[in-house]
């Protein structure tokens, strides 16, 4: 089986990047897309994916924490990068009033902009949302005809709907692993078309509770643990887990 990680922190201070993607493809984990949050991770992804533009592709945007940090100036580069090669989606983008790290109106205001950029450049989103559903659905509204990904999708099926219903793909993580936690994600994926589920690890975080003996941090290299826990709530074989995820995230991100 081949795997593709739709969703890696591969530039977090807990990484040595290289043997990260050494031990990935040791695991048969053939692709990866490197998340960024920030401007300061931009030029760094790029570097990175010019050393492997065989495994890995990457996101460009601003994170909802770190809204706050960012200036017109660096929108306008967010948009000229957005079409680098082995860009394919905009974001980590969206909005997260849990935390609050940066002011609402600013995360609503640095989220729309990166919507439009996506517009008008046709890519993906790439979404992260915690406390702010119906706020984020209303941004969303706003813009017609535009993909992505729910990305560490943890909500219900009520909201997993109104994201597919958007034509939005459903990026499943480690969360699932945990009974207690991710009680409501085990029931909507119940739900979930095939043709709309991506498999992503969201490393460092979210090590999937399944998987014996436990590390400090999650890899790639963990994927086909998450795929195991689909597949048993799912009754379905982790062969055509791997192959759909692999075909979804393919398509989602023009590969």
């Amino acid at each position: 089986m081949q795997w593709f990680d739709a969703g890696v922190n591969l530039l977090d201070s807990r990484f040595a990047p290289h043997e990260v993607i050494n031990r990935a493809r040791e695991n048969n984990v053939t692709g990866l897309c490197l998340i960024t949050t920030e401007p300061s991770e931009w030029e760094a992804a790029a570097a990175l994916y010019q050393q492997y533009p065989d495994t890995l592709c990457y996101t460009i945007g601003v994170h909802p924490h770190n809204a706050r940090l960012v200036t017109d100036d660096d929108l306008k580069r967010l948009e000229q990068l957005a079409t680098a090669p082995g860009v394919v989606a905009v974001g980590e983008c969206g909005l997260d009033f849990n935390r609050d790290f940066s002011p609402r109106d600013t995360q609503v205001a640095v989220f729309k902009a990166q919507l439009d950029i996506a517009q008008r450049l046709h890519k993906p989103v790439y979404l992260h949302e915690r406390d702010a559903f119906e706020h984020q659905i209303a941004c969303l509204e706003q813009v017609k005809g535009i993909e992505g990904i729910a990305h560490c999708f943890t909500g219900t099926s009520e909201q997993m709907q109104a994201y597919l219903a958007r034509g939005l793909y459903i990026g499943i993580t480690g969360w699932l692993c945990d009974p207690k936690r991710g009680e409501s994600l085990r029931e909507a994926l119940q739900d979930l078309p095939l043709d709309r589920l991506i498999l992503e690890t969201d490393a460092p975080y979210l090590f999937p509770k399944n998987k014996r003996p436990r590390k400090r941090n999650n890899e790639p290299a963990f994927i086909s643990a998450v795929a195991e826990e689909v597949g048993a709530l799912l009754n379905k074989p982790i062969e055509d887990i791997a192959a759909v995820s692999v075909t979804n995230t393919f398509r989602l991100f023009g590969l």
